[in-house]
């Protein structure tokens, strides 16, 4: 499956994966904060088990900072 997440394009030896699998493979220790938009559309974190990802979906993965 190739995937372009955050504008890079990625390949997955698989033919299935939801967007929680997604971010347990590409950020496993930093999951808190973060959002999730496939194809321009934010997908909420309740539904991250169940939304199934698809060949060339258009991933960006954002993380909230700290600061001022």
């Amino acid at each position: 499956m190739e995937l372009k997440i955050n504008q890079q394009i990625k390949q997955f030896n698989v033919e299935s994966l939801s967007v929680q699998s997604l971010l347990d493979l590409e950020i496993p220790h930093k999951q808190n904060g973060i959002a999730v938009a496939i194809n321009n559309t934010v997908v909420p974190k309740t539904k991250w088990n169940e939304y199934l990802l698809h060949e060339t979906d258009d991933i960006l993965i954002i993380s909230a900072t700290q600061g001022g």
